[in-house]
């Protein structure tokens, strides 16, 4: 029995999407846009989409983990590992 935390595999469709999203991010790049444009971008699309699907609360709460990830240092532990 495993005392540390367990790893799943992230559904197919997520990684479908993940790896779309960091080609397209890799092209961005190459093509010299800069990261705040590329993230900006990404944001407002990703703002729009999860509208379509999701109602003002629930939104809330995935910024709310959001600012909670960037205040406790957890994104820039991702970005160091």
């Amino acid at each position: 029995m495993s005392t540390g935390p367990q790893q799943h595999e992230p559904p197919a469709e997520l990684s479908l999407a993940g790896s779309v999203v960091d080609k397209a991010i890799e092209y961005l790049i190459g093509q010299n846009v800069p990261p705040v444009a590329i993230a900006s971008a990404l944001l407002g699309g990703s703002m729009a989409l999860l509208a379509q699907s999701l109602g003002d609360e629930a939104i809330v709460n995935i910024l709310n983990n959001a600012i909670a990830s960037v205040r406790s240092g957890e994104l820039r532990a991702h970005k160091a590992g």
